[in-house]
């Protein structure tokens, strides 16, 4: 029984393709998720460097992908604080 389930185990791993680590980018906030694995040839990634939605629908267009918004875009920075002189 221990050795089927040894076997078992071994075949999983053997089969279970490198993890790969998926970075959003936090200046952009629409991503693409590219769809692909072991019988799709490549591999599924994320690319995230679109400005809307629309743009991101034209590349996606005709591919195995999908266009979501970001959620880590951390948005454009805050404006420095307006210092005002008073004059007495």
């Amino acid at each position: 029984m221990r050795l089927k389930l040894y076997l078992i185990a071994a075949f999983a791993l053997a089969m279970a393709g490198p993890a790969a680590a998926q970075a959003y980018d936090p200046n952009y906030p629409v991503c693409i998720q590219y769809f692909g694995g072991r019988l799709g040839g490549g591999g599924g990634y994320i690319d995230c460097r679109y400005t809307s939605i629309p743009q991101c629908q034209a590349t996606a267009s005709g591919l195995a992908a999908m266009c979501s918004i970001n959620p880590y875009y951390a948005g454009p920075p805050p404006a420095p604080p307006r210092h005002h002189r008073r004059s007495y």
